[in-house]
């Protein structure tokens, strides 16, 4: 079935970026608040729709493909306009452009590994990463909205740092990983 509910699931996460995007547009700490708790709901969903799909014996070529898709759609557009609102600035870009640099390549890495029918596991260490950007983001996005007792920027700031630190360490093993498929000479024609 193609509108299964872990495929349901994982559109969501496309459907709602431009409502997080748009939020973050305006001032006011109710702006930074809602699109927090839209955020938080995407990024439960992205747990929740692989489980769901394994659980429900739902697995489905379009939400293998959808879910990364829908991953770094979130991740881009969020890391973008953080910059564009001066939310990431100065030196501060630097990590999102190191996450954003990374998703890409490896992205490619594995459209051109899926070609040789080359599969590139996840590793732990990625879903790591994953888990500290989701969380970087988050504090990022609530910024100055949050409780005087809880620094989210300066926190968002340190795990976004840490997450470009991990972004590099995943990307290099990927990239290591898939090397050996990438400088084989192709097979004369």
């Amino acid at each position: 079935m193609l509108l299964n509910l872990p495929n349901l699931l994982t559109l969501s996460r496309i459907v709602v970026i431009p409502a997080i995007i748009a939020l973050m547009f305006f001032d006011g700490n109710v702006f930074r608040w809602v699109a927090f708790s839209l955020y938080a709901t995407a990024c439960v969903t992205d747990f929740f729709d692989g489980y769901a799909a394994r659980q429900m014996g739902q697995v489905s070529r379009l939400g293998r493909f959808l879910d990364p898709i829908a991953d770094k759609l979130l991740v881009a557009s969020i890391i973008l306009m953080l910059a564009a609102n001066g939310d990431l600035q100065g030196l501060d870009v630097l990590p999102g452009l190191i996450i954003l640099i990374r998703e890409i390549t490896v992205s490619g890495l594995r459209e051109f590994l899926a070609e040789l029918r080359v599969g590139v596991p996840v590793s732990g260490l990625a879903k790591w990463k994953t888990t500290i950007q989701m969380l970087a983001l988050g504090f990022l996005l609530v910024g100055e909205a949050s409780p005087q007792a809880v620094p989210s920027e300066m926190i968002g700031l340190v795990l976004i740092w840490l997450a470009a630190a991990l972004t590099l360490v995943t990307g290099f093993d990927y990239l290591r990983a898939g090397m050996r498929h990438l400088i084989q000479d192709s097979p004369a024609e």
